[in-house]
């Protein structure tokens, strides 16, 4: 097999580290199995024909393949060879993300199953695996053409189109091993108390010891915050309470993005350490008042964007890291506080940068691929699947501060009638699935629409109209509960109606600038680019239609945020502040400052807060 640097060399669980570790990104074999045989014809067993870089997926030019047919299936192949200093310990093999359905076996016997394309899963290798010997990990990846699967914005034609992108199929997150203690620490859910100036951590456990205890020391740039202990054999699940003294306290936010260090020990009867962890957490709160949302008691305007996550030479996977922090800091430039993490659970790299540079975040599933084309009543059939894949996600990422929502679903359209459907209660589980597992920040039951769940925490829409002057017209109810709603297109309802909570518009804008294509173009050609609406003929007129549509939303007292399309072009989308490989296109100046407007929600709670 050729040699080759390892890609994405970084650890990718910067929220729960541990010092041993080994990356397996670099050269696997690879196989693609068309009839999906492969098991039949015995490729389980033998060497395979190609080879792939991993964990860039085989559609993308990263990966040495750039087959971007459909894949039905895919197989990898590679050698672990385990350090001789992992002897008399587990090890346990991680998968960041493989899409979609995945077997996994070393040394022949099948170790791991995981259905979904975006969360992480990982192999115990328990008695197959000892110190300094080699296995042999095999990897199946099933990816069907047809049938709801919860896709994102992979497109299930052939070709990209409209605003659906080339497939990932198989690998496309780092590949990892770690070896633990027989009982050992598992993820860890940190919880900011700010009114009470504390975090709480629940650390679940792999099991319980007589004489264990676990401990948790919090520190900051001056040294020791805090610690405590607990006992380690009596709960699943024990719980540590780490107050902050008054000193020592910085609420993490956009200004302030402070993050403190957490260390999560296992010691045992000795006073032996089994495992250590490394950690950190960010002291904020997110709350809801009135139709404000708030970040420390106080609202702060969202001025959020779409980010897809998608990259030219390596689709869903971002070439380094480095490309990661400069989507963050690209948004920043441009104004931004934040993004929707569009139809796609990002890699939580991105979310270890957004937490240290303040950037705010909402976490989202990439449900696309759930519509069946039937009736308009019961076209979409979301299964048991989305609940679990969506509650892999959150337990992921329930920790990182940066996210400050939750939203397990996107223009899910459907009309509403007196039947309750697979979609409705498919919504109501995530959305009380969701609600269950974190109850410290706002959840939206779907964005756009359909809002099936009446009791959602928050209540949006998405509107591309271009035209300033109708945009404010169309948003103007707001102010007497009769916002602007997603609504089918004969008049029927898509959603519950609006019960008066927070609002924001997740999806605006899209205007549709691509200066090569409007020199080269007559017409309204949207083959090779398009975006929203009709094509503004020059940059100024760019900026007139980005300050009057932002303006309209900025100047509105019951607006907590808006969310632009988009960050970047992608393929034919061609209405991104920035090109696809993140080139200039605009003046980023201009859009920066029609941003930074005083939002009139701010204000409003500025001049009640003076008053009071």
């Amino acid at each position: 097999m050729s040699t080759h640097p390892a890609p994405r060399p970084e650890y990718p669980r910067p929220q729960f580290v541990r010092s041993d570790w080994l990356n397996l990104n670099g050269v696997w074999q690879f196989e693609t199995d068309q009839g999906d045989s492969g098991l039949e014809r015995g490729l389980l067993t033998r060497e395979l024909e190609r080879e792939i870089l991993v964990p860039f997926p085989p559609e993308s030019e990263l990966s040495g393949i750039g087959e971007t047919d459909f894949l039905e299936a895919v197989w990898y192949r590679r050698t672990l060879s385990l350090p001789p200093s992992w002897a008399g310990r587990r090890v346990l093999l991680h998968f960041g993300a493989v899409d979609y359905d995945t077997t996994v076996w070393a040394d022949g016997t099948e170790v791991a199953r995981h259905r979904g394309g975006f969360t992480p899963f990982t192999a115990d290798l328990g008695d197959i695996a000892g110190s300094g010997e080699d296995v042999v990990v095999t990897v199946r990846a099933r990816d069907p053409r047809s049938g709801p699967q919860a896709r994102g914005k992979q497109a299930v034609q052939y070709a990209n189109h409209d605003c659906n992108y080339t497939r990932v199929t198989g690998i496309w997150q780092t590949v990892w091993a770690e070896p633990v203690s027989e009982t050992h620490l598992r993820r860890p859910r940190i919880t900011p108390d700010l009114a009470g100036s504390a975090f709480h951590v629940e650390l679940p456990l792999s099991g319980n010891r007589p004489g264990h205890l676990v401990r948790a020391v919090l520190t900051d740039a001056d040294g020791e915050v805090g610690r405590a202990e607990v006992r380690a054999d009596l709960d699943l699940a024990p719980r540590l309470h780490l107050p902050v003294p008054a000193a020592r306290r910085r609420e993490w936010g956009p200004e302030d993005p402070h993050l403190y260090g957490l260390v999560l020990e296992l010691v045992d009867a000795s006073g032996e350490v089994l495992d250590r962890v490394e950690s950190y957490a960010g002291l904020r709160a997110v709350g809801m008042r009135g139709k404000a949302v708030t970040l420390n008691g106080r609202p702060l305007f969202q001025r959020l964007v779409l980010d897809q996550g998608w990259y030219p030479d390596g689709l869903m996977t971002a070439p380094t890291d480095e490309a990661l922090v400069r989507d963050i800091e690209l948004s920043m430039e441009a104004g931004f506080n934040g993004a929707r993490l569009h139809q796609k659970v990002f890699e939580e790299r991105f979310l270890y940068h957004a937490d240290r540079l303040g950037y705010l975040v909402w976490g989202e599933f990439g449900d696309w691929g759930c519509e069946t084309g039937g009736s308009s009543g019961d076209n979409q059939q979301p299964d048991a699947s989305y609940v679990g894949q969506w509650l892999e996600a959150v337990e992921r990422d329930y920790s990182h501060p940066s996210i400050v929502g939750w939203c397990p679903l996107n223009e899910t359209y459907q009309k509403l009638h007196d039947r309750i459907t697979q979609l409705d209660a498919v919504t109501r589980a995530m959305f009380l699935a969701t609600k269950a597992m974190d109850t410290t920040r706002p959840v939206i039951d779907a964005s756009g629409y359909a809002h099936r769940v009446a009791e959602t925490d928050v209540y949006d829409s998405h509107s591309y109209e271009q035209d300033p002057a109708a945009f404010g017209k169309l948003m103007a109810g707001l102010a007497e509960d009769r916002p602007f709603v997603n609504a089918y297109e004969n008049g029927n309802a898509y959603s519950q109606p609006y019960r008066g909570q927070p609002y924001f518009v997740s999806e605006f804008g899209g205007i549709w600038w691509d200066p090569e294509a409007a020199a080269a173009q007559s017409g309204e050609d949207r083959t090779a680019s398009w975006g929203y609406g009709e094509r503004v003929r020059d940059e100024d007129e760019f900026h007139a239609r980005f300050s009057g549509l932002t303006g309209v939303l900025l100047g509105d007292p019951a607006m907590f945020g808006y969310c632009y399309t988009q960050l970047t072009d992608v393929f034919q989308e061609q209405n991104g502040i920035y090109r696809f490989d993140r080139g200039t296109k605009l003046d980023v100046g201009r859009v920066r400052a029609a941003q930074l407007r005083p939002a009139a929600i701010e204000e409003a709670d500025g001049a009640r807060t003076d008053a009071g």
